[in-house]
């Protein structure tokens, strides 16, 4: 039988092509608005629907979680899935949109995968067994590496790489406000791949998203972790929670963070 991480890369690859055919005719893809005032397309909830049906022939007992259709079934196995991460990227015709997919196992994260379509470049990790990158082209993955933080970087926030997700033109002003202390102490990089992908593969030493629901962090929150960094909310939980989240590499940066912005940020709940 296909083990869990195979499955996983599998799926978040049959949705990556799904999302790459309507990439490829944005201007006739038709938006709408959510309740919460976020964009949803077509393609979100095409790709959602083909990563489903993989994960449901091959897992029929498991629940599913996806952003665009909610959950289906109960159980201690879920899929935790986002068809499309960054719809905002994806209909400005940005390469940095992303598929994730994760498994929740008796509560805890065992396997992330997150494609980055565009670029055709995938990053999966499996609880325990270390983070990875690979490129891809349809169903077939080449150039496959083991991926660290970065190891030998200084333990400060002065001159800390930070990159801010989302990017500075979707930020709300109480996002600004929140995420100005740490501004102030590091260096503010673009990110020419989601930030927390980076921290992973040791370009970035920290990573902001000030915004999210568990779909979005389930896959990055691992990767990163078997990267041997650290990720949490800003309370400091370390599973899965709505509200703006934290990517270090290393758990002295993690913490310097943590404490420089404070308690009280406010806890924003939209999703991207």
């Amino acid at each position: 039988m296909e083990d869990d991480l195979s499955l996983a890369r599998r799926a978040a690859l049959t949705g990556a092509a799904v999302g790459l055919r309507y990439f490829a005719t944005l201007a006739q893809l038709p938006r709408e608005l959510k309740s919460d005032g976020s964009v949803v397309t077509e393609a979100d909830r095409a790709v959602e629907a083909a990563i489903r049906e993989v994960l449901a022939d091959a897992r029929p007992g498991d629940a599913i979680l996806g952003e665009e259709e909610g959950q289906s079934g109960r159980g201690r196995r879920r899929w935790i899935v986002d068809p499309i991460d960054g719809t905002a990227l994806f209909i400005a015709g940005d390469d940095r949109w992303l598929v994730l997919v994760a498994l929740e196992e008796a509560g805890e994260i065992v396997v992330g995968v997150a494609a980055v379509p565009a670029q055709g470049n995938i990053w999966w990790a499996q609880r325990d067994s270390g983070a990875f990158r690979a490129d891809f082209s349809g169903l077939t993955t080449t150039d496959e590496r083991r991926i660290t933080v970065d190891v030998d970087g200084r333990e400060t926030l002065r001159g800390s790489r930070l990159g801010v997700i989302p990017t500075d033109d979707e930020l709300l002003p109480a996002e600004r406000e929140m995420i100005a202390p740490l501004n102030a102490m590091t260096s503010t990089v673009p990110w020419s791949t989601h930030a927390a992908l980076l921290v992973a593969s040791g370009q970035l030493d920290l990573a902001i998203q000030t915004r999210g629901q568990v779909w979005d962090f389930a896959a990055t929150s691992l990767i990163v972790q078997e990267a041997g960094g650290r990720y949490s909310g800003l309370d400091g939980q370390t599973h899965p929670t709505p509200g703006p989240a934290l990517f270090a590499r290393s758990s002295p940066l993690h913490t310097a963070a943590l404490d420089v912005l404070g308690a009280g940020a406010p806890q924003a709940t939209e999703g991207r």
